[in-house]
């Protein structure tokens, strides 16, 4: 049975908060409430309601060891430390359920029941709301149409439960209010981005001469990357973050083991040489696109997320260091761009407030998920490609690269050589014409098998003039 004393309560005391987590972003979450906006006094307003402001209040922080020394100062007056999940889940006194405590396990179960006892829930974790995007949708609607949950929001005035997650992407930019409600009158045709700072700082340093594991080092010593980076650099996080927007721009959901991800891991600086040749750079881009089958953009859904060659020109090269960017090509507004802080404590704590503030005014979307359509999904996705060959060298090898090539049917674009150095290892980059990623990565199979080749070839999208905006 759901509680409905926190619902029909709310709107006659303060939202009162339960936050599960207190890393880097629960405290600035707590920060921002408790002290920016007045959240230690009962009676300072901070979000409006009616032409009335609704006091919210963090009451409640659970943690696994109450004892850990924090970077931020808790009042143990307003806050109550615990170390049972279900202390916050099921206290009937809480209206909100902020999850910033990470994983997909624990995290999973609290944020469920939580929406299930008729909590709103606010979170930033990218990879539980990719996993289970039906699931929470289900639940959703089961609390807010359905059974006990119905009874709930009837009680409240038709305050329906709300689940909100703008800090699940991008960070601090508000890239998921502006599709969930800026675009409805819009077609979208393709949203692309640059949604890790930690594999950004890392190409950018590349770019300037750094090797791979001299900047991942970096990385982790700036505390950017994690101890075990591979949710980084392998791609993982951007695959979360793109299956979030597919869902969003174009209402299909998008199985996350389907997405191909390639990460940034065989990227060397030679690689940024023949770039830089090219009038480009290397970024890793989550891509979400409707292919074009009959006409523009009306085919099936292709989501894939790699590293992918970028011209300098273009908008999503002027992301530098951690910043994020996300392009949007649409229909009546064709380009838009967001660009900004994709992660740190402040930037992805604001987006957490603003949607604790929103469910507090009542002004959150009524679906997470606006949209719902049953568009194919094919990620074998077409572009152009660079396919960079270190090889030992000899004779015939670009003819037999051009022999393999026919096979699979690559036409080629280019070819692409800096004067050899070292005869028993040099490299060569094919550009192709637009086709299939299987195509591709088929080819690269095949030339690795050759005796000219000194390992797999590295390979990656690259813009067509099809889809270069700037």
């Amino acid at each position: 049975m759901v509680s409905t004393s926190s619902i029909l309560q709310s709107s006659l005391r303060p939202l009162r908060i339960g936050m599960i987590g207190a890393g880097t972003v629960g405290g600035g979450v707590y920060e921002i409430i408790m002290n920016r906006l007045g959240g230690r006094s009962a009676g300072n307003d901070t979000s409006t309601s009616g032409g009335k402001k609704q006091h919210v209040v963090i009451t409640k922080i659970c943690v696994r060891d109450p004892t850990k020394q924090r970077d931020f100062q808790i009042d143990k007056k307003c806050t109550q430390i615990v170390t049972d999940i279900n202390s916050i889940v099921n206290d009937k006194d809480i209206d909100l359920v902020v999850e910033v405590m990470g994983g997909t396990t624990l995290a999973k179960n609290a944020v469920m029941e939580s929406l299930k006892q008729g909590k709103s829930v606010v979170t930033a974790n990218k990879a539980l709301i990719a996993e289970n995007l039906e699931e929470i949708v289900g639940v959703l609607k089961d609390v807010n149409e359905r059974g006990a949950g119905k009874d709930v929001v009837e009680a409240a005035g038709g305050r329906k439960v709300k689940f909100a997650y703008e800090a699940s992407v991008c960070g601090g930019i508000p890239v998921i209010q502006v599709l969930q409600s800026c675009y409805t009158g819009d077609i979208i045709n393709e949203v692309m981005g640059i949604c890790n700072g930690t594999t950004n700082f890392m190409l950018g340093k590349m770019e300037a001469g750094a090797d791979y594991d001299e900047v991942l080092k970096e990385a982790q010593d700036l505390g950017f990357a994690e101890a075990d980076p591979s949710a980084d650099v392998e791609g993982y996080d951007v695959r979360a973050k793109i299956a979030i927007l597919a869902k969003l721009a174009f209402g299909t959901t998008v199985p996350v083991d389907t997405i191909p991800c390639m990460g940034i891991t065989n990227i060397s600086v030679i690689d940024f040489a023949y770039a830089k040749s090219m009038g480009c750079t290397i970024k890793l881009v989550g891509t979400a696109v409707r292919q074009s089958q009959f006409g523009e953009h009306d085919g099936a859904l292709s989501v894939y997320v790699s590293p992918k060659l970028v011209p300098n020109t273009h908008l999503l090269a002027s992301a530098t260091g951690c910043g994020n960017a996300v392009a949007i090509d649409s229909a009546n507004l064709g380009i838009a761009s967001y660009t900004g802080p994709g992660a740190g404590r402040y930037a992805t704590a604001n987006s957490i407030v603003a949607d604790i503030l929103r469910v507090a005014n009542n002004t959150s979307t009524a679906s997470p998920f606006p949209l719902s359509s049953n568009i194919e999904i094919d990620n074998d996705y077409v572009s152009a490609f660079y396919i960079r060959i270190s090889f030992q060298d000899g004779l015939g090898i670009i003819r037999r690269i051009g022999e393999l090539s026919e096979s699979q049917e690559v036409s080629i674009h280019s070819i692409l050589q800096q004067p050899i150095t070292d005869r028993m290892a040099a490299d060569t980059v094919v550009t192709t014409e637009a086709c299939k990623y299987s195509q591709v990565k088929a080819l690269c199979e095949l030339i690795e098998k050759e005796d000219f080749a000194l390992c797999a070839p590295v390979f990656m999208p690259m813009f067509t003039d099809s889809e270069y905006f700037c």
